[in-house]
């Protein structure tokens, strides 16, 4: 009898301590307690610095084309000795897309990365008044250290799984489908690392991508109460995040249990189509929104990334927008959401599944 009413308290607690949890969670989300307000990224003034180095809005000439051509092939020349690796994607990238602009933004990428390597950064200086460079220090892999971890190559191989669903509905918004996938990688690679045996025991083994189910849901970490505020914009041809009537309907639900279904459908297995969805159509909507307040931010990733990390609360245009966001740890480095998203567009990686468009939104469907 004494055994059954400690078991019988025993329950209660266990019980009262569920409640509490689950409590304190709706209490936390209701107020946005979740909310990473994240921090600036330490790079965030060489990302400004050389942010208008390219313009894409003039008409090229010759002169102007052969200049940026030559540039750009006397780097990857020069990277080559230092980072074989990624010399090497960016001139397959090249071949494949003739755009030099996208290249001289891949070799700032690297730069910025470099900056600590004096010989790299001395190397066309030199070249030029035709004095004898050091021998360089080979960098082995990737110059995006993060991109050297074993979890990154399983990603690759996850993501290609999804290519059609990220095509799919990149046709339906207008989204360039590596923009997408650029805030898919700054979602998955900080669950990588973070889930360790999770990552060990499922997502390795398989080569799966994460799907959250707690305060972010889906592989793209959508908080529902931004899923929501996405669902209630793209109809609302008031609100300064309107994309337009032929979006109203991209979210629409097929039950009367709405929270259910939004759950279900953001935190499936079997198809990650509308984490994709409410990630594509909330870029557009900050792209927007900085568009009509005069501000464009179509030409930076690193920006629109920033802002689907931080959020709604936190999207005020200006001319000066900060890059950071999350922060996340990979090997005892600390990386901004903004500049992992970047890094990634202009680092050639998988390129040959998700290529440069003509335009980032509203891209022409080939």
């Amino acid at each position: 009898m004494k055994f059954l009413k400690i078991a019988f308290k025993t329950i209660i607690i266990l019980l009262a301590l569920v409640g509490l949890f689950f409590i304190g969670t709706y209490v936390a989300m209701q107020f946005k307690l979740t909310n990473d307000k994240g921090s600036v990224d330490r790079n965030d003034r060489y990302f400004n610095e050389i942010k208008d180095k390219y313009n894409q809005s003039f008409k090229k000439d010759t002169s102007t084309f052969q200049k940026q051509e030559f540039e750009a092939l006397h780097r990857i020349l020069i990277l080559n000795k230092y980072c074989p690796k990624n010399a090497e994607m960016i001139l397959d990238v090249y071949s494949k897309s003739n755009n030099e602009v996208e290249v001289l933004r891949m070799l700032d990428a690297v730069d910025m990365q470099l900056q600590s390597n004096p010989q790299y950064l001395s190397e066309i200086a030199k070249h030029h008044e035709g004095k004898k460079s050091v021998p360089p220090t080979y960098i082995h892999g990737s110059v995006f250290d993060w991109m050297n971890i074993s979890e990154w190559t399983d990603f690759k191989i996850a993501v290609a799984k999804d290519k059609t669903l990220i095509d799919s509905v990149a046709k339906l918004t207008g989204v360039e489908p590596r923009l997408i996938v650029s805030v898919l990688v700054g979602e998955q690679i900080r669950l990588f690392n973070s889930k360790r045996e999770a990552y060990k025991k499922w997502i390795g083994p398989l080569k799966i991508l994460s799907v959250e189910s707690k305060f972010s849901l889906g592989v793209t970490g959508i908080k529902e109460f931004t899923a929501q505020r996405i669902e209630t914009t793209i109809k609302d041809s008031t609100s300064k995040y309107y994309l337009g009537k032929q979006y109203e309907h991209l979210l629409d639900f097929q039950t009367d249990s709405i929270n259910r279904e939004r759950f279900d459908r953001l935190t499936s297995f079997r198809s990650h189509y509308y984490s994709y969805m409410y990630a594509a159509l909330f870029i557009k909507q900050m792209k927007v929104q900085w568009e009509k307040a005069g501000f464009p931010i179509t030409n930076r990733p690193e920006i629109l990334a920033t802002l689907f990390n931080v959020g709604y609360e936190q999207s005020q245009p200006k001319s000066n927008p900060r890059v950071g966001g999350s922060s996340i740890t990979i090997d005892d480095k600390v990386h901004s959401f903004g500049s992992i998203a970047y890094e990634f567009y202009y680092s050639g990686e998988l390129y040959d599944l998700f290529p440069f468009k003509p335009k980032k939104f509203d891209w022409d469907v080939e």
